[in-house]
């Protein structure tokens, strides 16, 4: 078989299907394995990391351990400000370019995101250096700890994903997704374990972090280079990178927008912890980032499930059958709504001694932060089918206003509450940006449905 004829094959005649042809009832039920097995290798991830930072916690102590999530923080911050989410404008012109089967056009494709990915990748790492020297003290960092964050900038250069993402996404390869962040997880695990027994400080945890970051992102992009060579992609790495804004006009500026709506999420998802620390101090900043991180687990499902359908969704509406998005925006928000409510209740009724057992009674604090957080994830779930429809109806602008309302209510309500409640403040935030984002997201995809039917859209 020829390569584009692999590269046809490879998408028709997986289990994953193109969406236009395969029967409705089939593409669920494999997206529905699909969504398993990614939720499973999360919950597996989850809990290693949930062993990795109650054993910092622990080792650390409040304080130090509040400082160790601030220099993260800042890395996390200024990679996210910078970095361009390739894998989404990658996803909705590759699904545009598959019904050519052109393997060569493909590849230059892929090495369009692969440069935006290197150039924000590196970027971010200097601005985090930046950062750090500039705000480090007003945001709590004691002048010993800044330098600190120059460690973990290694981490950031070398964290390029959004390409070899898009490359697995659009192979189909969830299991590859959904299990290879356990391998980095389970040797930070082991790490953590050596540096508690040792008695080491804050300094072996962020280099230890910050080698597990790298590593993991080397196997990301193994990965990554692997699925498009089994898919008959020619390496990107060896494609022409002349002329890209030429041949493919409309992507930068998907991407710019793409960044923007990310940079409005890191308002929100990282900044928030900064906040706290600045306002309340780095043990605040501690106990607000392990809530936090804890909900980030049902949040994650959110991020995954988005995973398998949006490249379905861009396939589709990009075809014949799009009426199916319907049914499948409906059922994922059914779905997560019934996974939402289940983690509120779990931890409403074993959540505290859980925790007291997990970080000890100096994180008692713990228990209603993660409540409230919870509350403000379910209304995130809520809202990420119709972020992923709306993006797969080229509808990236749209998106990137809701973000921009959301987040400007979002630092409102934080900049009120964190300084008369603390850390709860920035969760009240969180449930006001959910809900208006859940709210403006729903209203805009099922009228643009409405619109299609009517014949008024594309």
């Amino acid at each position: 078989m020829s390569r584009t004829g692999d590269l046809q094959g490879g998408i028709e005649s997986s289990s994953e299907g193109s969406g236009d042809g395969q029967p409705l009832r089939d593409l669920i039920k494999s997206r529905i394995a699909s969504i398993g097995h990614l939720l499973t290798g999360s919950f597996g991830v989850a809990l290693l990391m949930f062993a990795s930072i109650s054993l910092a916690a622990r080792a650390l102590g409040p304080a130090e351990f509040g400082a160790m999530v601030l220099i993260l923080a800042v890395g996390r911050v200024s990679e996210r400000l910078v970095r361009f989410e390739s894998w989404q404008p990658l996803i909705r012109y590759v699904a545009q370019e598959e019904i050519g089967g052109d393997a060569e056009s493909l590849s230059r494709l892929y090495a369009f995101g692969l440069l935006l990915d290197i150039c924000s990748a590196l970027l971010a790492a200097v601005l985090a250096i930046a950062a750090a020297f500039v705000l480090g003290e007003l945001i709590g960092l004691e002048s010993d700890q800044v330098g600190l964050v120059t460690i973990y900038a290694l981490a950031i250069a070398m964290n390029i994903r959004g390409m070899p993402s898009a490359a697995l996404r659009m192979a189909g390869q969830f299991r590859t997704l959904a299990y290879i962040q356990g391998v980095s997880g389970a040797l930070r695990l082991v790490g953590t374990v050596i540096l508690l027994l040792r008695g080491d400080g804050l300094t072996s945890f962020v280099v230890l972090w910050t080698g597990a970051q790298i590593f993991d992102a080397l196997l990301f992009n193994l990965a990554g280079f692997r699925s498009l060579r089994q898919s008959g992609v020619p390496n990107p790495l060896t494609a022409s990178w002349r002329g890209l804004r030429e041949q493919y006009p409309g992507f930068l500026k998907f991407a710019f927008s793409t960044n923007v709506s990310s940079m409005l999420r890191t308002l929100t998802h990282e900044v928030d912890t900064l906040l706290v620390g600045a306002l309340v101090g780095p043990s605040g900043a501690g106990l607000y980032y392990l809530a936090r991180r804890i909900a980030k687990v049902a949040q994650q499902a959110g991020a995954l499930i988005q995973t398998v359908v949006y490249p379905d969704m861009a396939r589709i509406w990009a075809g014949s059958a799009w009426r199916n998005m319907r049914k499948i925006a409906g059922s994922v928000q059914l779905v997560l709504a019934a996974m939402a409510l289940a983690s509120i209740l779990a931890v409403f009724l074993a959540g505290k001694p859980i925790l007291l057992f997990a970080f000890g009674s100096e994180f008692e604090a713990l228990f209603p932060l993660l409540l409230a957080q919870l509350v403000a994830v379910g209304l995130i779930l809520h809202a990420a089918p119709a972020r992923s429809a709306l993006l797969a109806m080229n509808r990236p602008t749209l998106v990137l206003w809701v973000a921009a309302a959301s987040t400007a209510l979002f630092l409102a309500v934080a900049l009120f509450a964190i300084p008369r409640i603390g850390p709860m403040g920035a969760t009240v935030a969180h449930i006001a940006f959910g809900l208006l984002t859940a709210i403006c997201l729903d209203i805009a995809m099922w009228r643009t449905f409405g619109a299609r039917a009517a014949g008024r859209t594309s």
